[in-house]
Order: C-alpha cells, then structure tokens, then sequence
C-alpha cells in the first residue's frame, strides 16, 4: 500500500515540477517572469506559500525546489543538469584538473590509510611523506582503526589553500609516530595516465581526462618520447569520460595540419561556429591509432571524430558513447548552478556525434549504442573518400569485442570490487623492497618478474578472510588475470604509473591489436591513411 505522506507529497511535487516547467521555458524564451518575481504570485509561489503555511510536518523548501528543478532538466535531454552549491567547488575542480589538499594517493588497509604514493611537488612531498607511511591520527585524534571509509580520509585531508593538518605518521622502521603538519595547497590532477615506448619507435599515451593541463601535459609527454626515438604513436582514450572542449581541440590540432576543420558546434539560438586547426602540430606526420570505448565520450569523441573524418589514423577498440551535446554553465542567484545543453557537437564530415535519446523517467537509460552499422544510419565520407556513419557516436575502424571469459566469475568480481589486489600488491611491495629493487628498470621488470604459484596461495588466503564463500574452481580460472593485476600494481608501487599500464598492455587485446596494425604499412595504405 502506498504509504500515507507520500500520497499527499506525490500531487504537490507534480504540480511543482509543472510549474517549473513552465516558469523554465518563460526564462529560456527570453520573457520576464520568474520565480518569487515581484509581479502577481506564481503557481510556484502559492504552492509554497500553502506548503509553508498548512503542511502536516516541517518541509525543506529548497530542497523540494532543487529537486523539481533537476527533474523538469532530466526531461530536456540525458546532460543538462542542476549542480547543488554544495557541490559545485568539487565539480568545478575536477573540471580545472586541481583540488586543494596535501597531495596524497591512498589505500584502507585494515582500516588504515596507507599512502602509496605522494604528488610530486605538493605539500605532503615537501613535508616529508613517502609511500608506506600510514596515517593514524589526525589533529591528535585517533583515525585509524574506527570503521573509516575513503570519503572520510578525502573529508579530513581536503581543504582550503593555506589551512594547516597535523598528522601522526607510522613509517616502517620507527618505534613511535611520527608527528607532521602540513599545509594544505593546490594539487594537480594529472590527465595523463602513462607515457612511454612500447618498442623502439612506438609511444603509447593515456589520457584519463580533458582538464585545464591536458594539452600541456600531453605536449610534455609527446616530447619526451620524441626525445627517446618515437615515430609512431598510440593514444589511449578509453574510458575518458571528457572534459574541456578547448582541451579536446589543441590536442587535435597537434595531430592535424593548416587550418583544418576539427568540430562545429549549433543548436536553435547558437549559431555555428568552428573550431579549427591554429598552429603547426607537434606530430602531424607518423602513424597514429586511436583506442576508444563505449567509456570514450564528449572531448574524446571531437578527436577521434576529427582524426577519422580527416584519415589521419586508425581508430580501434569499440563504439564511443555518443555525448555531443554543448552544456552552458549559469550560476544561480543561490550559489548553485544551471548546465544547460545549448548545442550539438558535428565532427568534420558533419556527424552528430549525439547518440538518440528520448525523453526519459528517473531510473531509465539513453539507448545503448552497439558496434553494427544501423541499416537506417546516415553515411558520410572522410577527405579520402572512405564510407562512415552517423547515429551516435564514434564507430572505430577495427572492432576488438569485448573479453566476456571471466564474466561470470565471481570470485574475480568481488576480488575486484573489494579492491583486493592493490592492497594486496601494495602488501606485498612493502615486505619485499630490497629484492624488488634489483629490476633495474620497467622492461626488466616486465620481462623477468612474475608471480609464483605459492604467491597465488598467498593471495587467495588473504581474499578468502574478507570474501569467504569462494568456489575453488573459479579461484583457478581467475588466476591468470589476478597474477597478471598484482605484477602490474607492484609495477606501480616500484617504477611509475606508466610502468604499471605497460605490464597490463601486455594482456591488453585492443593494446596489442593496435600495436600490430602500426606496425603493419598495409594496414594505413589499405585505408589510405597518413604515414
């Protein structure tokens, strides 16, 4: 039976959201009237005048408006959003690619923070911490050990530039805490995952993301590797989620030469306008293959799309998302702000890159793309001639399906999902430092080192204490790919990030499927792309 309050709420937050509809579509038109306006009272305002005034029990007000007007924007379309003021410095700083804080990577590991690595150039380094520190009281007070979750550690280290924590340190070694303080400052989110060369020629860079300092990091990145031989390039932008629409288009304009057309954006009341190539591109010539996902979407859509629609390199991996929609960023009188979709991103040939979506109920998904040409998809033609297709998304050149053998195991999934394997290669590292050390070098590393059978067993002890009901034979079927995550985090915690995305391209399909096609001339005359 439906429960009492909700029957008499349900009515007046229909009639709410309504309301707002209607005084959204009066703003959006250009016309006057507002909410709380000083002209004749609104639906909205009686409706919270009699709230107010006469409801059974005591109501958040803004509240109610917060969540009616992010229901009339869930009804626009899958991404124009209201971000609460509360939540807006956290939005703004993953956008900026910095937040501010001490400049730590962490774990819980029975309920302890664990640093694992520390920021370079933040306070934290300057302060003196290292990887293996473990954080057992903050200001004085007991944090360890008192059912802490990450978001706690994230709550108690962040804060403003210039405010001060001090910190009770247990480094291994030392009989007592060690006792630090630390001034908090801005720490950079870095966009660029790993940076390196797979063989002699070939450079592999992942982006996580399209912040402030994405094109500068990448330039870094690319340079380096220039510097070590690279004349070939494989660039990762699987599972980025986007960012920066700039961003997305210096990083094109590195790749893509003269005044070369890299997106468009149009919508009703915002007229076309192009983006374009600006400045000669640090690698315009060399083998380019792209790898996108159906986790690749927004910024990391303009890219691929400009490179496919320009047969400046191959794309391979799966469908991208299919995001192209513009947001416009309002601030509110409230503090909190208005994302507002005000225009459609086109690649080059003129392909929506927005996927279809229907106006949807709270709970519902946007339709999922696939990787198969829709019969009824619109065609388009790069600058060379080759056939691609519209209907949302980017489809790559080369599929590389998904790997779905270890789907069902749910020893893994759990494994994975309890973040057990960096605990436990972090564990590991920890007690044996002095023989890890003797790999002088990631592709030492990678050629020599693996996990032994009787470290296995150590492993899946030390699963089954926190995952119980463990069935033996899905255990030996997850072996492989378990094995395989533990050497590449212990790479991690020995070398760099990079060194741990090298140990795992090694098992990578859609990794070593484009290694193979730049590495074959057949397969960029083929397509009649750039080498």
């Amino acid at each position: 039976m439906m429960n009492k309050r909700l029957v008499v709420w349900l009515p007046l937050l229909l009639s709410l959201a309504l309301a707002l509809g209607i005084q959204f579509g009066l703003l959006i038109s250009g016309s006057r009237p507002s909410l709380f306006s000083s002209g004749p009272p609104s639906i909205v305002d009686e409706v919270i005048g009699y709230i107010n005034d006469r409801y059974v029990d005591t109501v958040n007000v803004q509240q109610m408006e917060q969540q009616s007007v992010a229901l009339v924007l869930h009804r626009l379309d899958p991404f124009s959003t209201f971000i609460p003021a509360q939540e807006l410095t956290r939005v703004q700083e993953e956008m900026e690619g910095m937040f501010e804080g001490i400049g730590i990577e962490f774990f819980l590991v029975h309920d302890t923070v664990m640093v694992i690595s520390v920021i370079g150039g933040g306070p934290a380094e300057r302060a003196g911490l290292q990887a293996g520190d473990q954080i057992i009281t903050i200001n004085d007070s007991l944090f360890s050990g008192t059912g802490i979750t990450d978001w706690d550690v994230v709550r108690r280290l962040r804060g403003r530039k210039g405010t001060r924590v001090k910190l009770g340190i247990r480094r291994p070694g030392l009989d007592e805490l060690m006792q630090v303080t630390i001034e908090r400052g801005k720490i950079p989110m870095n966009s660029i995952d790993a940076a390196y060369l797979m063989d002699a020629q070939t450079g592999f860079i992942r982006i996580s993301r399209f912040s402030e300092n994405t094109h500068r990091e990448f330039v870094k990145a690319l340079e380096q590797l220039q510097q070590e031989g690279m004349k070939q390039l494989i660039l990762d932008l699987r599972q980025n989620g986007g960012g920066l629409l700039l961003q997305a288009t210096e990083l094109a304009d590195e790749f893509l030469d003269e005044r070369k057309l890299i997106v468009y954006t149009q919508g009703r009341n915002h007229p076309r306008t192009d983006y374009r190539c600006r400045q000669q591109g640090l690698f315009e010539q060399g083998k380019l293959v792209v790898l996108v996902d159906e986790g690749s979407a927004s910024a990391s859509e303009i890219v691929a799309g400009a490179i496919q629609d320009w047969d400046r390199g191959l794309l391979v991996g799966r469908r991208t998302f299919g995001k192209g929609l513009v947001q416009e960023q309002l601030r509110l009188s409230d503090g909190s702000a208005l994302r507002l979709t005000i225009a459609r991103y086109y690649t080059p040939s003129g392909r929506s890159i927005q996927k279809p979506y229907r106006p949807v109920q709270p709970g519902d998904t946007t339709a999922q793309l696939t990787d198969s040409v829709d019969a009824a998809a619109p065609s388009f033609h790069t600058a060379n001639g080759r056939i691609v297709y519209g209907g949302g998304g980017i489809l790559p050149d080369v599929i590389v399906e998904h790997d779905t053998s270890q789907r069902n195991n749910r020893f893994l999934n759990q494994v994975l999902a309890a973040g057990l394997i960096p605990q436990f290669a972090y564990s590991y590292f920890q007690k044996n430092k002095s023989s890890l050390e003797t790999y002088r070098s990631p592709e030492d590393f990678r050629k020599r080192f693996e996990v032994s059978s009787s470290q296995y067993d150590e492993f899946v002890a030390y699963a089954k204490g926190k995952i119980p009901q463990a069935d033996v034979e899905q255990i030996r079927k997850a072996r492989e790919d378990i094995t395989h995550r533990i050497k590449a985090f212990i790479a991690r915690e020995l070398f760099s990030s990079s060194a741990y995305f090298a140990v795992l391209n090694d098992r990578d399909a859609t990794v070593q499927q484009a290694w193979t096609l730049i590495n074959d001339d057949s397969s960029f005359s083929a397509a009649n792309l750039r080498r």
